[in-house]
């Protein structure tokens, strides 16, 4: 399958998926030059069909390959959403020639491959070797707010409490999730299998698995890749990730201790000229982001910017963005545009 069109030749492994589906939909709004589109996932869906519609509206009725027997031979940039156990698929694909962003973390600490969010580090994609690691949602939507005062005023500190909406564990959760309020109205026990502990009307301070010192490997991806992709290895990052009951969108509250006494209104002004940043902060009116404003769209969303009255050089403040979006699908796309289309971030 071809278009006539000119532009790059691109494949999505992990296309059935969420992430797989919103690469699709980014593909189209973005009118990313798409001259054809291969889609691949495992042998269960393979010789299934997923409809797309490009930019110029037309429709595809488009057959998924396996992704294990897939050649990538002729791919220019191959989008990977199929999990850190495809990591030899990911190495195949850029083996066979083509540009893999990967959204897994089985490369996002590999020193040879870069770890990037083009609001933040463009550059480093540049210096790829053939994969660029797409960073954990939560990671993402965190340093593209920190990037830009750091650029002003150094940080001593970040102390974060995140709240993960149930998407980021799958379509599986949200009907885990579905389940649990329909058995709370009947007057039935609530099940849980996805997480510890049942997720309607609840919150669980737990994300994937406990690592080092007790801290979960999810705290500890925030820790790392923050700190690497903020070129800042010795920052001190402290995070609780927290599943709570939304379905979309990511939360974060943030404490950052800075060099110096920075104003609230001084980190509004840095944030309002930064890119991928919306501030929507008016006490007066009530005006703050939730992650029902953020979900579907590509900024994030920051308020509640004020001083913390337990530290001079500190300010807290409340971020919000769809995970499925810029904490996975658009950052990918927007990596690939910045690397093979010289896009820059202003202009994404």
């Amino acid at each position: 399958m071809a278009f006539t069109s000119d532009g790059l030749h691109v494949a999505i492994a992990g296309a059935t998926g969420a992430v797989g589906q919103e690469f699709l939909q980014i593909l189209t709004q973005r009118a990313f030059p798409v001259a054809s589109l291969r889609l691949m996932a495992s042998a269960r869906s393979a010789g299934s069909t997923i409809p797309w519609t490009d930019a110029a509206h037309d429709t595809h009725e488009l057959v998924v390959e396996d992704l294990a027997s897939a050649d990538f031979t002729g791919v220019d940039v191959a989008f990977f959403s199929a999990g850190s156990e495809q990591a030899a698929q990911a190495r195949r694909a850029a083996a066979e020639g083509a540009l893999v962003v990967d959204n897994s973390s089985a490369f996002r600490m590999d020193p040879d491959v870069p770890l990037v969010v083009p609001e933040v580090n463009a550059e480093a994609g540049r210096a790829h070797r053939g994969i660029i690691a797409n960073p954990n949602c939560s990671t993402i939507i965190l340093v593209v707010v920190l990037a830009p005062l750091l650029r002003h005023v150094g940080i001593r500190r970040v102390v974060l409490s995140t709240y993960q909406a149930v998407s980021g564990s799958g379509a599986a959760a949200l009907a885990e999730l579905d389940a649990q309020a329909d058995a709370e109205r009947a007057g039935r026990p609530l099940e849980a299998d996805i997480y510890p502990a049942p997720i309607h009307g609840n919150v669980i301070p737990f994300v994937q698995a406990f690592g080092a010192d007790d801290i979960t490997t999810e705290e500890w991806k925030m820790v790392r890749e923050t700190r690497r992709i903020l070129e800042a290895p010795e920052l001190p990052v402290s995070a609780t990730c927290v599943r709570v009951p939304v379905r979309r969108a990511h939360s974060e509250a943030v404490n950052i201790e800075f060099d110096r006494v920075v104003s609230p209104d001084e980190v509004r002004a840095w944030l309002a000229d930064a890119p991928g940043v919306q501030v929507i902060d008016e006490p007066a009116t009530l005006a703050f982001p939730t992650p029902r404003d953020a979900q579907d769209g590509d900024d994030v969303l920051v308020g509640r910017i004020r001083h913390d009255p337990g530290h001079p050089q500190a300010i807290d403040l409340w971020l919000t963005g769809d995970q499925l979006r810029k904490g996975a699908a658009l950052n990918a796309v927007q990596i690939a545009e910045a690397v093979l289309c010289g896009a820059t971030p202003e202009g994404s």
